[in-house]
């Protein structure tokens, strides 16, 4: 290990979460930050919609917290709830600071609405806010000397107690083991404290709105490691995706309902949700995905059709510059007619277990966003919650390390990645063919609508592919695919045993065997 991999805090990830750590931490303590690929590639580049802060007169903290409970059908944390929405118009201010240019209307932030919430509280930068916030904070890493950017290393592990030269058995966390994809080798990196903040596992799933990297990195890792895991069962499914076979994974953001959109059944050619919800298409996402799904099993359908053509052209093009030219170049125009889409896996709402500092259950492992579980969304996360989230816990984590940086011990001696033992595969289709099962399965059997049965089958497939990826793992140089393969096997089985924990409909969980709803709502909490 050379000094170069040597830092007081580690970060996995590059993202709204990971970079907000960093720029906080970067004034007293040397930083270094991974990135799977490239720094943009990760689900923060991707955020059409914007970011949810009380800045409305007449809006309230209290109202803000009070739609994120109802979205999260009880489950949040209210603590955690308060600590978040109040911390939100600073985390805005900070923000326009760095040159994110939000969409302004006389001088005065612009506000849109989104399902779920009972204000306009929504900032945003047209239709494309999460690429004007990444390309800010990566601006400000960049320009930072104590921040050390390292694009294109997969972590594999976090570096414990256990991989020192003599076992220690205390679990503290010191940095990660990650391949460099350029030379196929797998450094070492050692750090003081560490933080996780590699979003979620949306490629768990066929289709997703999330980027290809979504693989669950950060919360296998963190289950392996020993940290708990909660609340993986909620998935939550994102009504809107474009329906194009060429084009995947494509979102429609929910600020086009918002601003007025119909949903329509493209059989009957009359809309639907009224049928499902007195809030009609501003009901939360997985009111809106379930219908959806019931639309399209019900009458056969392939999509349902996302309208806002009765709308003025300018306003649509004017509102969704970015939306309208992807779809012109598809053949589709929004101000004319109807939009294609299907549900498809949006947001992981489970994860770590972290606290209000961001801490693990590990020492010296912090970790922000949307690879944990803070309390914050409960059951379903409210539109435009899950940047804010990265901002106030990637700060929240680094507030807590620069108070206690006296006290985080140096690294012990560490072992070097033993690479003796194997050899270069020759079987990659085994790789390409579990990664395709998976997210096939998954899709059928542990989707928007579940049974007992289906999650049972799904257990049954995950523990052979789990053998053959563990004897695959033990025999071959590690590649960034295998990486992810294994890491998506751990994911879709904390899905699964979650999902079968709970003897409920909840939320973004519904099952057809207990579609009721318990009194009492409790945290599925997994120990390793």
């Amino acid at each position: 290990m050379t000094d170069r991999n040597s830092f007081d805090v580690l970060i996995i990830g590059s993202g709204a979460a990971g970079l907000t750590a960093a720029i906080n931490l970067a004034p007293h303590l040397k930083v270094g930050v991974i990135a799977k690929g490239a720094l943009s590639d990760g689900s923060t580049a991707w955020a059409q919609g914007g970011i949810a802060a009380v800045l409305e007169p007449g809006d309230t903290f209290a109202s803000h917290v009070e739609d994120t409970m109802v979205a999260g059908a009880g489950l949040n944390d209210r603590e955690t709830v308060e600590f978040v929405v109040g911390r939100a118009p600073d985390a805005i201010a900070r923000l326009g600071e760095l040159g994110v240019p939000f969409n302004t209307d006389e001088g005065v932030l612009h506000l849109t609405r989104e399902g779920g919430h009972s204000h306009r509280r929504i900032v945003h930068v047209d239709d494309a806010t999460g690429w004007a916030v990444q390309q800010a904070l990566e601006r400000a890493a960049a320009a930072n000397p104590n921040i050390t950017l390292i694009p294109d290393h997969a972590a594999v592990d976090l570096v414990t107690g256990r991989h020192g030269k003599r076992y220690s058995g205390e679990g503290h966390v010191w940095g990660a083991y990650a391949l460099d994809r350029a030379t196929g080798k797998v450094e070492l990196f050692t750090a003081r404290a560490t933080v996780l903040a590699t979003g979620g596992a949306g490629r768990t799933y066929l289709y997703s709105t999330a980027p290809r990297g979504a693989t669950g990195d950060g919360i296998a890792m963190a289950w392996r490691a020993g940290c708990r895991v909660s609340n993986m069962e909620f998935m939550q499914f994102h009504p809107t995706c474009l329906y194009n076979l060429e084009v995947k994974n494509f979102l429609i953001t929910e600020a086009v309902r918002g601003e007025g959109g119909h949903l329509i059944n493209p059989a009957t050619g009359t809309r639907f949700m009224q049928f499902y919800d007195e809030r009609l298409e501003l009901a939360p996402r997985d009111v809106v995905a379930r219908a959806i799904d019931s639309e399209i099993k019900r009458y056969g359908l392939d999509y349902v059709h996302l309208d806002i053509s009765h709308m003025p052209a300018d306003f649509v093009r004017g509102h969704f510059p970015n939306i309208y030219e992807k779809l012109i170049g598809l053949g589709i125009d929004m101000t004319t007619g109807p939009i294609p889409v299907v549900p498809a896996q949006h947001y992981t709402c489970g994860g770590i277990v972290i606290d209000l500092d961001g801490r693990t259950d590990l020492p010296g492992l912090y970790a922000a966003g949307e690879c944990t579980e803070s309390g914050l969304h409960g059951a379903n996360r409210l539109a435009s919650n899950s940047l804010l989230e990265c901002f106030v816990f990637g700060e929240a984590a680094a507030a807590h390390i620069l108070a206690n940086r006296d006290a985080l011990p140096e690294p012990q001696p560490i072992r070097e990645w033993d690479a003796s033992r194997v050899t270069d595969s020759d079987e990659e289709v085994i790789v390409q063919h579990n990664w395709r099962e998976i997210r096939r399965f998954m899709w059928d059997y542990v989707g928007i609508v579940r049974t007992t049965k289906r999650l049972e089958r799904a257990a049954h497939r995950i523990a052979l592919l789990r053998q053959e990826v563990a004897d695959y793992y033990g025999n071959f140089r590690v590649t960034a695919d295998l990486i992810e393969l294994r890491n998506l096997i751990e994911v879709a089985d904390l899905i699964v045993r979650c999902a079968l924990h709970r003897k409920e409909s909840r939320g973004l969980h519904y099952t057809a065997d207990y579609p009721k709803t318990l009194a009492k709502a409790q945290d599925t909490v997994l120990a390793p």
